[in-house]
């Protein structure tokens, strides 16, 4: 098998990594939330912080000397900080949404990161990327349905979960051009591994052994994902990887459906198509 992935080229050789990253992540998201009804969610996000630091640190071990070398340490703590907390509300929100209504609002990051570009970066946006915007919130609406019986402000999380990624992503366009990606992966890291240390202590419970499994697997998940993930941007561009991101839905949709008996509705499944498509029509746009 090996040999056969060696004839692959670097493009096609990123996207079978990047399918088995997103395809262990959806698996790792399904397991925060069984993790997430048990113990609270500082907890979960610590195990999950710390398995991709272990891990960086495993992989970049023969070059951390170089790659933890910053002229910018307060923009990495800024961007840092985004990208936990986007995880924060994300994991979160798993304890009361479906895994598809989860994924399928955070879907509205890359329509934040347009609306943010305009705002924050002073990007000229053209009328058809805000026709874009316009019809992915639309989508967003759709599944979250204020003023309706089903609205609850928990539906509200994975929204925020995108909006601080959306914000980690316009911090890392600047940080991008001046250091390695490389640089700024292990910054996520190690940053994210001391937040989720601090706010673990007051909420933190013991480990029914049972469970350690679990937690095992869990962490396991995560160290395969961050590692298959390494590999898949060091063969190609990141504007070249990020739609295939949107099968995290459908993996999302196949373990919720599998594991917690979730259906999701027509509300859901039809936001879920609308938002998809403004984030793909946006990602071509951009790609011009």
């Amino acid at each position: 098998m090996s040999k056969i992935f060696k004839t692959f080229s670097p493009r096609t050789k990123s996207v079978i990594l990047i399918l088995i990253t997103i395809f262990l992540f959806s698996m790792m998201d399904a397991v925060a939330k069984i993790l997430v009804q048990t113990y609270p969610s500082d907890q979960v996000i610590w195990a999950r912080y710390m398995s991709q630091t272990i891990v960086s640190i495993i992989v970049l071990f023969p070059i951390l000397n170089k790659v933890l070398v910053t002229k910018f340490f307060k923009l990495q703590l800024l961007r840092s900080t985004f990208l936990f907390f986007a995880t924060y509300f994300f994991f979160t929100s798993l304890k009361y949404l479906q895994l598809v209504q989860v994924n399928a609002i955070f879907q509205v990051a890359p329509i934040f990161v347009t609306l943010l570009s305009a705002f924050v970066l002073k990007e000229y946006i053209n009328i058809k990327r805000w026709g874009g915007v316009i019809i992915g919130m639309l989508g967003a609406l759709l599944i979250i349905r204020p003023g309706s019986e089903v609205f609850s402000i928990n539906i509200i999380l994975p929204a925020i979960a995108a909006l601080c990624y959306a914000s980690y992503v316009i911090s890392t366009r600047f940080l991008s051009q001046e250091e390695s990606a490389t640089t700024n992966f292990i910054y996520s890291s190690l940053i994210g591994s001391i937040l989720a240390s601090i706010l673990v202590i007051p909420s933190w419970i013991s480990i029914d052994p049972t469970d350690i499994f679990v937690f095992s697997g869990f962490g396991l998940l995560g160290a395969l994902g961050h590692l298959f993930l390494i590999n898949a941007f060091r063969m190609s561009e990141a504007s070249f990887l990020a739609p295939f991101n949107y099968l995290n839905l459908v993996f999302g949709t196949i373990w919720g459906f599998y594991i917690f008996d979730e259906i999701p509705g027509f509300f859901t499944i039809t936001g879920s198509l609308v938002i998809v498509s403004s984030g793909i029509y946006i990602w071509m746009k951009d790609k011009k």
